[in-house]
């Protein structure tokens, strides 16, 4: 101990000369090269047994080497937890830490440096390496074999080397975090859904994204292209005078997004069209400019298809509302059997089906039947009820329209021919379709294209056509209301349906399900229908056909009393005896036999008087239906078959 006590290494250190041993030593050195040499000419300086430089990990609480020298011997990549060290005191406290001897049994808790105590170490000197934030950096520290003695001149020179340690230790982080955020940005630059093209003052091309590769084509070739040469004629004038406008824009706003769009030109020469803005930046005394575009007609298709599967989706829905109350085509009549069968032979072909038949005979049904059991099934089945909808809206309906085509089109819009693509539509109420509409059905039969509404774009569909009518359209092309060719066109396959009063076999059946129906519904449970329930049915003539059976079956369901339908009370009178003018009432309640014919007769003339009567109004409290007791919808079904019309 009395010769360690005679040795100061640290004696006749010169400060300026130490400084200058510093600048000398790292001046010519960045990154891992600096810390080597300073950590060395520490060493020098200070007469050490060793010397390093450490960068500091928070989470872990641990310090990794950015040079390390013990001895003569380089310790590369040495790390070590801080706890049970003196280093741990250092970045605890963010201070300067001097143990002048008897260091391992001061600090004696690290297994990582327990061969340091084989060193003969008994000293140390740590500083920490502080950010401008004053976090912590990492650590510089020394030990010796000897005593560090306390000396504020070594203290000093001890400052001068952390501080030239923590200075190149945070242009380094800088530089990291530099590398990085370019990283990202070239990321983000890469991985951008919009093309991204930088150009200089002169419109050449300095750089693209991945996404501007794909829109036009380009590849590594077209830099220092001019990138006007992509653009139309137009558009090229406008992006150079809309680059010139935002010259005079305040610095933070010299950006603009380009009306309506520019016209592209791709490697192949195709025009497409795309939304652009426009801005400009300085970067190194250089004018550059960043254009960002985005391919609109891939956003069309996009929009278009979401349109059509959000329309398709609501049709579908409607389709499965119909099928969950429909009941089903039901019947065993021998005039029902013919139908199913010629739609089990019509069924299996792309055939163009004309269903005919009066009002609430099940014309739709029909129509469903056939798309079901066709290679179509899987596809669409769109409906239009062509007396629905207003004459000025229906062409829209049909064949949908652009943006702005007529007041209130405020979004493109597909129609139903376009939704039923690869399915069938159902022209219900074909008769009914305005005549100047009538040639543009025709194209769409023959050719399978039309264009919507204030397009002049053509669109191909492959659509099957299913139409229905109550009217005689024959009659209707006689009277110049229907186009000839139309109807034959339409009348490949006629199926025309029976009349209720033709299937009498089949009106106890349809009863019988109808109740089930609503007793399901209002979980009530009556009786079985009487003789007396089934001969008032088959009674009745049933204008309004298989819909009107229904309604009466509610009817009678609702007024039940006792279990027992109330058929009395829901079944329409034949006629109403006060209203009859000019009718021979012995007839009536006499045994004398009348003709259906007759009766039909007396019915027609029943209903002509309650509507001159309500002065045609057909409901409301004073209208026709509520003098002849029966419902609107019913009146209306009895008008239309009757063929009642005003004079």
């Amino acid at each position: 101990m009395s010769v360690q006590k005679e040795r100061n290494p640290f004696k006749g250190i010169e400060e300026n000369k130490a400084i200058r041993s510093i600048l000398e030593g790292t001046s010519s050195e960045i990154g891992q090269e600096f810390f080597i040499s300073l950590v060395q000419n520490l060493s020098n300086v200070l007469n050490t047994k060793a010397a390093w430089v450490t960068e500091y990990f928070e989470e872990e609480k641990r310090l990794k080497s950015k040079a390390f020298i013990l001895g003569d011997q380089w310790l590369n990549d040495f790390e070590y937890s801080i706890y049970g060290t003196p280093c741990e005191v250092v970045v605890g406290e963010k201070r300067l830490v001097h143990v002048r001897d008897n260091l391992f049994a001061k600090y004696k808790g690290n297994p990582d440096l327990k061969d340091f105590s084989k060193t003969g170490a008994v000293s140390y000197l740590g500083l920490p390496l502080l950010d401008v934030d004053r976090s912590i950096l990492g650590h510089m520290s020394v030990i010796d074999t000897f005593p560090i003695e306390k000396d504020q001149k070594v203290f000093n020179i001890f400052s001068i080397f952390a501080n030239r340690a923590s200075a190149e230790m945070r242009r380094l982080r800088a530089e990291k975090a530099l590398v990085d955020r370019e990283r990202k940005l070239r990321k983000l630059f890469d991985s951008a859904m919009d093309g991204i093209i930088e150009l200089d003052k002169n419109f050449k091309i300095v750089s693209i994204n991945s996404a501007a590769e794909k829109i036009f084509g380009f590849n590594d070739k077209v830099i220092g292209r001019t990138f006007n040469s992509y653009l139309s004629k137009e558009s090229s004038s406008k992006l150079l005078y809309l680059s010139d406008s935002i010259e005079s824009n305040p610095e933070g706003e010299k950006f603009v997004s380009i009306p309506d769009g520019i016209t592209a030109v791709n490697v192949e020469g195709d025009r497409f069209p795309a939304e652009a803005t426009l801005s400009r930046f300085e970067m190194d005394g250089q004018q550059y400019y960043t254009l960002i575009l985005r391919n609109v007609n891939e956003k069309q298709i996009s929009e278009q298809k979401i349109r059509s599967l959000m329309l398709e989706s609501e049709y579908l829905r409607q389709e499965l509302k119909s099928h969950s109350e429909s009941l089903g085509i039901i019947g065993t009549s021998k005039a029902l059997q013919r139908v199913m069968n010629d739609v089990k032979k019509v069924a299996k072909t792309d055939t163009t089906v004309l269903v005919s038949g009066e009002t609430g005979t099940g014309k739709e049904l029909i129509a469903r039947s056939i798309h079901d059991s066709s290679n179509r099934a899987n596809k669409p089945f769109i409906k239009i009820n062509c007396a629905a909808i207003p004459s000025s809206l229906i062409e829209s309906e049909l064949f949908g329209h652009e943006q702005g085509a007529f007041t209130g089109a405020t979004k493109k819009r597909d129609g139903r021919f376009s939704v039923a693509n690869g399915g069938t539509i159902f022209l219900d109420e074909i008769g009914e379709l305005p005549l100047d509409l009538q040639s543009k059905i025709l194209r769409v039969l023959q050719e399978g294209e039309f264009e919507p509404v204030g397009s002049s774009k053509t669109i191909k569909v492959d659509v099957r056509t299913i139409a229905a009518t109550n009217r005689n359209l024959l009659n209707e092309v006689k009277q110049g209301n229907f186009r000839e060719d139309l109807y034959y066109r339409l009348n490949v396959f006629e199926i025309e349906l029976p009349p209720l009063r033709d299937r009498k076999e089949d009106i106890e059946l349809l009863a019988k399900v109808f109740i089930e129906k609503f007793s399901k519904r209002d979980r009530i449970i009556l009786h079985p229908l009487s003789k007396d329930d089934i001969n008032k049915l088959n009674s009745y003539n049933w204008p309004g056909n298989i819909r009107e059976l229904q309604n009466v079956i509610e009817r009678a369901f609702i007024t039940s009393t006792g279990g027992n339908l109330n058929l009395s009370r829901s079944l329409p009178e034949l006629f109403s005896i006060h209203q009859v003018e000019r009718v021979d009432i012995k007839s009536i309640v006499s045994d004398e036999i009348i003709t259906d014919e007759e009766l039909r007769t007396i019915e027609k003339k029943n209903i002509i008087n309650a509507l001159n009567k309500a002065d045609w109004k057909i409901s409301g409290k004073k209208g026709a239906a509520s003098l002849l007791g029966i419902p609107t919808s019913t009146l209306n079904s009895r008008i239309k078959s009757f063929k009642i019309e005003k004079e």
